[in-house]
């Protein structure tokens, strides 16, 4: 039986307006699809995309189709999703998505090292 690792973080959704809203987002790994993870929102949207694309994304600006991930300062990283209808700007505290990350390597390695 594989363990699915849940955390949740507190992002600040961006938007133009004078004040950020925050929203409450789970992050999920399942050891059966070991190379993506699934950021789900409020009101049931739910982006997957590769670990890799997390753990490149805070170190370097990377992107892969429809999700882009920067680091932005020193201590938060910027994820953005891309639909046909526009753009979703999300900014998290590092330290949330590191944590997730060790704990779906705790039950997991990479692909590039099994």
């Amino acid at each position: 039986m594989s363990t699915v690792v849940e955390d949740h973080a507190l992002a600040r959704i961006v938007t133009d307006a004078p004040q950020y809203r925050s929203a409450r987002v789970a992050l999920r790994y399942d050891p059966g699809d070991p190379d993506s993870v699934r950021f789900a929102f409020p009101g049931g949207r739910e982006w997957a995309f590769p670990r890799a694309l997390l753990e490149t994304g805070l170190r370097a600006p990377a992107r892969l189709g429809d999700v882009e991930i920067w680091p932005c300062g020193r201590v938060q990283a910027v994820v953005e999703f891309h639909t046909p209808d526009g753009v979703a700007v999300v900014q998290f505290d590092t330290t949330s998505l590191i944590r997730f990350l060790r704990h779906t390597y705790a039950v997991a390695t990479p692909a590039t090292q099994r």
